[in-house]
């Protein structure tokens, strides 16, 4: 079905970070697997191409879209070639991003957007914790003011960009009787005393993505760090986690579509029997059956999109559209796996690392349970 979301605009945006990505990233992708990170001179180049800055006004060093789909297309031409760069880069550009840019004081943007932009400060966000993950509300990290300071005492884990980042949002109870209203955000810089970040974590999958155990002892935190009002974090972050959620939901459907596509391809190739095995009944019943879901999913995920755009996404709409792509993906790209075969369990091919690389779709930005706890309740069960 013929997608009507982009505008040639958007096209032609979508077209430059594809061609950054084959430039910069793809010819040493197999080095940022081994690594573990990406090289920061990949981020330098990303922000020269504009896509760091996608909801950062001109003033601050931004390419200010004021059109989500700007952020939209550059997640999908990322997803198409390694599912570990939106994991990155969008918890940049499409996550922090607005927490910074809606939220900061002047002098805090003056001080953080032209570095974001540019892609010589590597940001993150750190909620979840060894001791819960999609409870937010149960956060353990602490902030005590003393004086102008705030000092800062906890940990995190499963932090995207965690080893790499330069600043990270830190998530901190500040009035512990106020339960999920007492919750504060503060920006925590490299270099600050007490602040540690652990060993970059082993994944199952998405190695070129660095995350990490982040450690917080005594750290003080300037007063002019703390990100919004007190106390506020809570509502900060509900009413920003749609976006993060269609942003995930657009990584899932554009890595399992790509992945859809190459398998359609080798099927045709791929002889047994005397026959390409895409021809073979069973298997192409299951091509036929991925491509109505992908096709189905995306178009709903474009209309959460045009949603977005207008200001319109529902917390529920988004938790829909995050719950079902993971399941998509994941039941997509497993299916692919099967007709390849004994070399869809190689890692040398990449229909193998995908199936590693999705697993974590239904577990993060809220675990799809949630999600369907989420829309339940909207129902009034």
């Amino acid at each position: 079905m013929k997608r009507t979301l982009y505008g040639p605009d958007h096209e032609e945006f979508g077209a430059a970070v594809a061609t950054f990505v084959q430039r910069a990233v793809t010819p040493n992708l197999e080095r940022y697997n081994e690594e573990r990170v990406i090289d920061r001179e990949v981020w330098r180049e990303a922000g020269k191409q504009g896509i760091l800055g996608l909801e950062i006004p001109d003033e601050f060093g931004g390419s200010f879209a004021g059109d989500y789909r700007f952020n939209a297309i550059a997640t999908e031409e990322l997803a198409k070639v390694d599912m570990a760069l939106p994991s990155c880069m969008g918890i940049h550009f499409d996550i922090v991003a607005p927490y910074l840019a809606d939220l900061c004081t002047d002098e805090q943007k003056q001080r953080w957007l032209p570095g974001f932009c540019s892609g010589e400060i590597v940001t993150g966000i750190a909620m979840t914790e060894p001791s819960g993950g999609s409870d937010l509300a149960a956060l353990k990290t602490t902030a005590v003011k003393d004086g102008d300071d705030w000092i800062l005492n906890g940990s995190k884990t499963f932090i995207t960009n965690g080893y790499n980042a330069d600043l990270i949002i830190v998530a901190a109870r500040t009035s512990p009787e106020k339960k999920a209203r007492g919750i504060s955000l503060f920006a925590v810089e490299t270099g600050m005393a007490g602040y540690e970040r652990g060993r970059k974590l082993d994944k199952v999958g998405q190695h070129d993505s660095d995350t990490a155990e982040l450690f917080f002892t005594d750290v003080r935190v300037p007063g002019e760090n703390l990100i919004g009002e007190v106390d506020q974090g809570f509502i900060y972050m509900m009413e920003r986690l749609p976006q993060e959620r269609i942003g995930c939901s657009i990584t899932n459907l554009a890595h399992a579509t790509e992945i859809f596509h190459e398998t359609v391809e080798y099927s045709k190739e791929r002889k047994a029997f005397g026959q390409s095995i895409g021809s073979l009944q069973h298997n192409k019943f299951k091509l036929a059956e991925m491509q109505t879901k992908l096709d189905v999913t995306q178009a709903f995920v474009d209309q959460c999109i045009a949603a977005k755009v207008e200001n319109e996404l529902t917390a529920i709409d988004a938790a829909k559209a995050k719950w079902w792509t993971s399941q998509v993906q994941n039941e997509v790209i497993d299916d692919c796996v099967q007709i390849f075969g004994g070399y869809g369990y190689m890692n040398e091919y990449r229909v193998a690392r995908a199936w590693s690389d999705a697993r974590v779709t239904k577990i993060w930005a809220g675990a799809n349970e949630i999600m369907k706890e989420l829309i339940g309740r909207d129902m009034g069960l």
